[in-house]
């Protein structure tokens, strides 16, 4: 790993399974996409692997505008996951 930090943050009922709204982690070393990440992030505690087993149900949005798991990452970004909001 290397020593270049990024933000995740967790909305909703991600927040729950993972038990936390946001954390620091360091860009794991070759990681270029959000999809990269995803291995270190499951890793982390069951709750995040359930929390993001499914990402054809959870947004991704890089730096506050949308993305997807190709976005790519770079140290000192911010990664937000959360489910599709719905309304009435």
């Amino acid at each position: 790993m290397s020593d270049e930090m990024i933000n995740v943050l967790y909305f909703a009922w991600m927040r729950e399974h993972t038990g936390t709204a946001s954390e620091q982690i360091a860009l794991p070393d070759g990681a270029q996409t959000v999809g990269d990440l995803m291995p270190t992030l499951m890793a982390r505690s069951a709750g995040h692997a359930l929390a993001l087993k499914n990402m054809a149900a959870v947004r991704v949005a890089i730096n506050r505008s949308h993305g997807g798991l190709k976005t790519p990452v770079a140290a000192g970004d911010e990664i937000a996951f959360f489910p599709p909001v719905t309304g009435g």
